[in-house]
């Protein structure tokens, strides 16, 4: 799994425009007056970026990734290492942990590592912008069912971490959460990408005809169909279906009930 600090640039505006703000507003509550994050999979700092003055002053932020020239652009403490080795997070005195556009490029034996960690720790954990299998194109090409289904077969694939659970990642980290004393809270965050955002809508045209071809559509009729898309990238527009999640620990949701 790797991802090019310009395409993370060329994202960002989508998605801290899809975010859901009910569910970060949450998070820092939970984190506390004194915030001690940990950003799993942080890439440049994305998420802190989109936090902005959320979160109180004096935030501590510690950024995990295993790319070292995307840590180098992060602010905070930097953790480089592999994501793999969840024992090795960096959790001690931590309030919030977080993670971006991750959860659905890993395994399902990877989340319940991670959902026991947390759980040991009963820590509340936000994870935005997990791709859920929904894309919609304006206006309707008579591929687009077939691109769909084969992207959404090449998510499941291998992503470093076993066989990813792609469009289903969220339902399976709610279940597992829900099964550890959690409660949880979902939100839409589809990505809305309309002829404005042409470099952004051009990358993924490119990146989702690659992978359908490499999932078993034909070369030629991808070809066609980003043919297609791209002739009326200038006037069309497309949503691409992301989900967010918040957990939190049962007993923390009915304390600050009670209080």
């Amino acid at each position: 799994m790797g991802f090019s600090a310009d395409w993370l640039a060329l994202r960002e505006p989508a998605d801290h425009a899809a975010r859901d703000g009910g569910l970060m507003a949450r998070a820092a509550a939970l984190a506390g007056a004194r915030p001690v994050v940990v950003d799993l999979g942080a890439g440049t700092g994305s998420t802190r970026r989109a936090f902005g003055e959320v979160l109180p002053k004096g935030a501590v932020w510690r950024m995990v990734e295993g790319d070292a020239e995307l840590l180098a652009r992060c602010e905070g403490e930097r953790h480089l290492m592999d994501l793999r080795d969840l024992a090795a997070l960096p959790l001690e005195g931590a309030s919030l942990v977080t993670a971006s556009a991750l959860l659905d490029l890993v395994s399902e034996e990877w989340v319940a590592g991670l959902v026991n960690a947390l759980a040991a720790r009963r820590l509340p954990f936000l994870a935005a912008l997990s791709y859920d299998g929904r894309m919609a194109w304006s206006p309707e090409d008579g591929g687009d069912a077939g691109v769909t289904a084969a992207f959404n077969r090449h998510q499941r694939g291998d992503k470093g971490f076993g066989p990813a659970l792609g469009p289903d990642a969220v339902a399976r980290a709610a279940a597992l959460f829900k099964a550890a004393g959690y409660r949880v809270r979902l939100a839409n965050s589809p990505w809305q990408i309309g002829p404005d955002q042409a470099g952004l809508g051009g990358a993924l045209l490119d990146g989702i005809a690659v992978a359908a071809v490499e999932a078993g559509v034909a070369a030629d009729e991808a070809a066609r169909w980003l043919a297609a898309r791209r002739a009326i990238l200038s006037q069309g527009g497309m949503v691409i279906g992301h989900l967010d999640l918040l957990a939190v620990p049962e007993e923390r949701e009915a304390r600050d009930a009670d209080g």
